[in-house]
Formats: structure tokens, sequence, C-alpha cells
């Protein structure tokens, strides 16, 4: 019987009183029982950093009044944190994952990656020269059907491809939610703490990224009408753009947090010239196969005809539905495995894949060109390499 892995210290930046994601990230790292979370500055305010600690369970003593005081705090201890999870407003992303990166740290941060590319390319730099695994929480990659998808595009069963459509439509930002004190939209629709993008970058970055992992390609240009539809409102509530990938592929984008009805309606189709997929993240575990010239099946994430790649992030028998959870604990166990191999000095396993800092770049990288792009009149507009 082996035995297993000790778990890696987590703390955590943000997340802490009415934070929805920070308690996402605490169950996903908990899933899979490879991380212990052991300290945490939880808020921008002091007090309720140390509160929301507290009522956590975490010691009085590893409950920090900010990140500084936190990394300060835990290197001066034998077990002190191992990794940091950042889920605060995007502003406090660099800063804070630069702190980590300098004091030794693995880093996964949620995304959008930065307020800019500029911003995002100094911590890229960063994060290369200290050595450290630096992850993105691009969770959606995480999903079984997902990575079943991606593999079956990357061997060759679908031909190539040709056209990838995307879309990602909510409604919760469908009135000015912002000015009711709601915390989750006031700080996403400020561009002080978002940023110059707000649906863009809170789901169309989900969105872009997905559709580069399953497709296997990347776009190079986009043609994006960005609009804030609720008035009054400063950044976008929704985007519309043409896509062009580099080796010939279309396709569509559309990210909007005001399309009246939708929940978390994100769709990825791909088509090839042999085949399409289609994939659901409302009924995730399963992957619409259309093949040339006959019916279309369905493949689901616990059957016989799952490939390997599904397999192995799956966690429960058929029937047992798996969601967006299991799917954000894929990217955290994906993340231990590398952080093992990284304390071992041994090689990243070949097996392992999650979103890593050059997925967060790209993901800056897209939202410029959009904002670019939409400001003068959605013309063709590159994406920096």
């Amino acid at each position: 019987m082996s035995v297993p892995a000790p778990r890696i210290r987590l703390g955590m930046i943000g997340g802490g009183e009415d934070a929805f994601i920070g308690a996402v990230h605490r169950i996903a790292a908990r899933l899979d029982d490879r991380y212990e979370f052991v300290a945490g500055a939880l808020s921008s305010s002091a007090e309720k950093s140390i509160r929301s600690g507290l009522a956590l369970g975490l010691p009085r003593e590893r409950s920090y009044p900010d990140y500084p005081a936190m990394i300060a705090g835990e290197a001066k201890r034998a077990d002190g944190v191992e990794a940091v999870a950042i889920v605060t407003p995007n502003h406090v992303h660099v800063p804070a994952a630069q702190a980590c990166l300098a004091a030794g740290l693995h880093v996964i941060c949620d995304k959008p990656l930065a307020v800019s590319l500029a911003e995002a390319r100094g911590l890229a730099a960063a994060a290369a020269g200290s050595g450290r695994i630096f992850a993105v929480t691009y969770n959606y990659t995480g999903y079984p059907m997902v990575r079943h998808a991606r593999a079956m595009v990357a061997a060759g069963e679908i031909g190539r491809v040709r056209v990838v459509q995307v879309e990602y439509a909510q409604d919760w930002l469908s009135t000015r939610l912002e000015e009711s004190g709601q915390k989750q939209a006031a700080w996403r629709t400020d561009p002080a703490r978002s940023g110059p993008a707000g649906a863009l970058g809170d789901i169309g970055t989900h969105a872009f990224n997905l559709a580069e992992f399953v497709s296997g390609e990347r776009v190079v240009s986009v043609a994006c009408d960005l609009q804030a539809t609720v008035p009054g409102r400063q950044l976008d509530d929704n985007a519309q753009m043409l896509l062009r990938f580099r080796r010939g592929a279309r396709g569509g984008l559309w990210a909007s947090q005001v399309a009246v009805g939708r929940e978390n309606g994100l769709c990825l189709r791909v088509y090839g010239e042999t085949a399409g997929l289609e994939w659901r993240q409302e009924e995730p575990n399963s992957l619409r196969v259309s093949r040339l010239g006959e019916a279309p099946r369905v493949v689901t994430r616990a059957s016989a005809a799952a490939r390997p790649e599904a397999a192995r992030v799956t966690r429960l028998p058929g029937g047992h539905p798996e969601g967006y959870l299991e799917a954000f604990a894929t990217i955290y166990s994906e993340v231990a495995r590398a952080i093992v191999a990284h304390k071992a000095g041994a090689a990243l396993p070949s097996d392992v894949s999650f979103p890593d800092i050059g997925e967060g770049m790209r993901g800056m990288a897209f939202i410029e060109a959009a904002i670019r792009s939409g400001r003068s009149d959605a013309r063709w507009t590159e994406i920096e390499s």
C-alpha cells in the first residue's frame, strides 16, 4: 500500500465574508485531499480578514490582517504555507502574486490574471525567475468531457478544425445590481478594481480559453462589438465577436451578463471536416458527437466510450453527476501533482494539465485586442503573441 503524499499547506488571499469564489476554492482544494487550508488574509479590511479566518476555523495567529503580514508570518514558521490561492478582485492579483513568488511560494490565481497585458508580462517574468508553479483557474478545462473533446480533436478524430463557436451567457447583471450593495456586482463593474473589462474579463476569458483548449487552435485576431447595455454602467456587459484562428478556422464568441433567462450558459461547439462536437456546462457529463453521414450520439463521462483523458479526472460512477466543484478540484489536484514533483526535484508528470501563467497572459492579450477592436467599430484586431 502506497503512502499518500503529505497535504500541501495552502494559504488564501481574499475569499472571506460574502465572497462566493473563496468557498469554491477551499472546497476544490480539499475535495481530493491534497491540501490543508492553514492560513489566510481573507479581506481588504483587517477586521473582516481576521473575523473571516476565525469563522473558518483558522487559529488567531494565522488569521492575518493583510497578505504582507501573512507572507511574513508564515515565512517564520516551520509549517508555513507552501502555496497560496489568490481570490481577490482583479487589481490585487499581480501585487499579491509577486509578493508570494518573491517569498518562494507556489501560486494559484483567479482569472483574469491582471488588469493589463503589460502588468501580466511583469508577473510572468517574476514567475519564470522564481521557478515556482503558477496556475490560473480557468476551471472549465477540468471537466472530464471537455478533456475528452480535446483529446478527440488532438487525435484527428474530427479532421481539420473549420469552425469554433463558443458562448457564455448570464443574466445576473441585467439591472444596476452594483447600486444595491451587492459586493460581487460592485467590484466587477468598477474599472478601478476589475480593470478595463467587465463581462469580457469575467466570463469572456473563460469562453476564449475553452475554445482554444479544446480546438487546439490559437486565435490570431478578433472583430468585437463591445457594449455596456445597462445605462450608466462603466464596463461592458455584452460582447459579440468574430474570431480568426491561426490555421484558417473561423469562429464566434458571445459573452453576456444581460441575457435574461440564462443562468450560466457556457456552450462550446467545434466543427471539423468529418465530425462536430458540442458541450454545455449546464449538462457537463455528456458530449454530443456528430459524425458526417451518421446519427449524432452522446458520450457520457463514465461510459466505456470515455477516453483515458476523461477517465483519469472522473471520480464517480456513471449516473452520479459531477459538476462545477469537481471540475475546479481537478485543477487543484493537477497543480498538487506539479507541486509534489517540484518538491522532489522531478520533472512534471507528462499527463498533468492545468492552465498556467501563459494561458493567463493569453487571456489578457485577448481582452486588450477585443477592447481595441470595440473602440474602432469592430475592426479586425490582432491578438498580441
